[in-house]
């Protein structure tokens, strides 16, 4: 009899415990649109929303030109203009989506990616699509954190 009571009241404890423990929602945290002057005012959706130390920023093309440097320069640097909008900076970025047109063109975005990204440089995933938006070579989104 004792050996079913301790049995029980470990599960009891267990479950109060859990039940103490789990992870609680937390309370909805505010959104701020972010849209640097310049922005096209015409679109369905912010240029960047920040939730909290995290900033997101929508899928961003640069000037369309049929050269997949340039475009990609031009995109990086719409980008930078966001984050700083933002009050973020470049280095706050954590992750990033590339989106070509071509991955035959991957190295040439490749290289002046690299020299556009500081150290430590933040995750990305780079894919061929079958088509971006107004003819675009290249289409790049990102996540960045801001250090508390």
């Amino acid at each position: 009899m004792m050996r079913y009571l301790r049995m029980w009241l470990a599960a009891s404890l267990v479950v109060v415990g859990a039940t103490f423990l789990a992870p609680r929602p937390a309370g909805a945290q505010s959104k701020k649109a972010v849209n640097p002057p310049g922005s096209p005012t015409n679109l369905p959706f912010s240029s960047g929303i920040v939730v909290g130390n995290t900033l997101y920023v929508a899928g961003t093309q640069g000037t369309i030109s049929g050269d997949i440097k340039k475009e990609t320069s031009s995109a990086l640097e719409n980008i930078r203009r966001i984050v700083e909008a933002a009050g973020f900076s470049m280095a706050d970025i954590v992750a990033v989506n590339v989106y070509l047109a071509d991955v035959k063109e991957f190295g040439a975005m490749n290289d002046v990616y690299r020299e556009a990204m500081p150290d430590p440089k933040p995750t990305r995933t780079t894919v061929g699509v079958a088509q971006l938006i107004g003819n675009a070579r290249i289409e790049i989104s990102a996540i960045a954190v801001k250090k508390h």
